[in-house]
């Protein structure tokens, strides 16, 4: 990562450029200063120097080896955006975003291995995961830099979510924010319920029915945090869960191995350029037939 010194901040400190300007985290600056990673005009610099306008400040990656090898998958899922430092896919349902150990093939993370070339030494850097059973829109970071500041901008206006749903049942209004404390249930792994106050962490949705139908409804939804499963929990919590949820609701023959949930909309500012980006995706046919 290269970064070129600006009018305004010479005279600064190298490390409040890295920390600053650069965004880089102190953990990462750290152990890039044991390790001469960092460095001024291609040699190495100590983080205290005073740096001039013009010069070139290069922070050197360190990767960490995967904890396990990655297997292709031969899955094209569609690359909304790409460049050298983001992607952003739109991830199909049933498709698991992240392999583990007990599942390490046929998965999103696989699917763009396999789409990348295989290259030796890749690492998955997903920001915003999605669960299995929902589909859209989805950014991965091709370098740790990217993931710190994307990750950073979560639950920000720097990295805006809207999804949508199709429920059983209505809300009681037509519009309006869930404000529920989310915890894990007791015993689970996954599940996750609502907790009384000062129990559970903050969660706030705010929700839009768009139409409604047979008992069905449309809703646009857009996450002001960011918990596991908060709008799957926060719907049921309303008495109108996700179709086709099996977790917190009822399992449908007519969604095979997904529920009727989709990010739609995801709006963020460039981790490297700044620039605002925005991309949309359509609701899939199969969850837009449950309301005809």
């Amino acid at each position: 990562m290269r970064y070129r010194v600006t009018e305004a901040e010479d005279g600064w400190k190298l490390l409040r450029v890295l920390r600053g300007s650069m965004g880089l985290s102190g953990s990462a600056v750290q152990g890039a200063k044991w390790e001469a990673r960092i460095l001024l005009d291609g040699e190495s610099a100590h983080t205290n120097v005073r740096v001039r306008a013009g010069q070139e400040v290069t922070f050197v990656e360190k990767e960490k080896a995967p904890v396990y090898a990655t297997a292709p998958y031969a899955l094209q899922v569609p690359v909304v955006y790409r460049d050298e430092h983001l992607l952003i896919v739109d991830k199909p349902a049933p498709l698991a975003s992240q392999s583990s150990r007990n599942h390490p093939d046929n998965t999103l993370e696989n699917a763009l291995f396999n789409m990348l070339g295989c290259p030796e030494g890749w690492i998955y850097r997903p920001v915003n995961r999605l669960d299995k059973g929902t589909s859209g829109l989805m950014a991965v970071a091709c370098s740790a830099h990217a993931q710190y500041r994307l990750q950073q901008a979560l639950h920000t206006p720097d990295f805006r979510r809207v999804y949508l749903a199709v429920t059983r049942g209505l809300p009681p209004e037509e519009s309006g924010v869930i404000d529920l404390p989310i915890a894990k249930a007791p015993g689970a792994t996954v599940r996750r319920v609502i907790a009384p106050a000062g129990e559970g962490k903050p969660s706030v949705t705010h929700y839009e029915v768009l139409e409604s139908r047979g008992g069905l409804a449309l809703l646009r939804l857009e996450l002001e945090t960011g918990r596991t499963h908060q709008i799957r929990v926060h719907l049921a919590a309303l008495g109108c869960p996700v179709f086709g949820d099996f977790l917190y609701g009822e399992e449908s023959d007519r969604l095979p191995g997904r529920f009727a949930l989709h990010s739609h909309q995801l709006t963020l500012t460039h981790p490297v350029t700044g620039e605002r980006l925005s991309f949309a995706s359509p609701l899939p046919d199969a969850l837009r037939d449950l309301l005809r």
